[in-house]
């Protein structure tokens, strides 16, 4: 049994976010509080820490490892 719906049938707020959206351009600034938020992580002092270390190493693509 099949739980998929026929496209036309889904909501607007049910339908895939396109990947285009999902993306950020690097270039455009990383903020340790998006590279939190992209873990699913709440923001605390520690894991902004993490995240300022990370940025550091990696650079902004960092985000883009965590992302779908």
């Amino acid at each position: 049994m099949s739980t998929s719906q026929p496209e036309e049938s889904r909501s607007a707020d049910d339908r895939a976010t396109p990947d285009a959206l999902l993306h950020i351009h690097p270039e455009s600034g990383v903020a340790p509080e998006d590279l939190v938020l992209a873990t699913g992580r709440d923001i605390t002092p520690a894991n902004l820490e993490w995240a300022r270390r990370k940025l550091e190493t990696e650079g902004p693509i960092a985000i883009e490892k965590l992302l779908p």
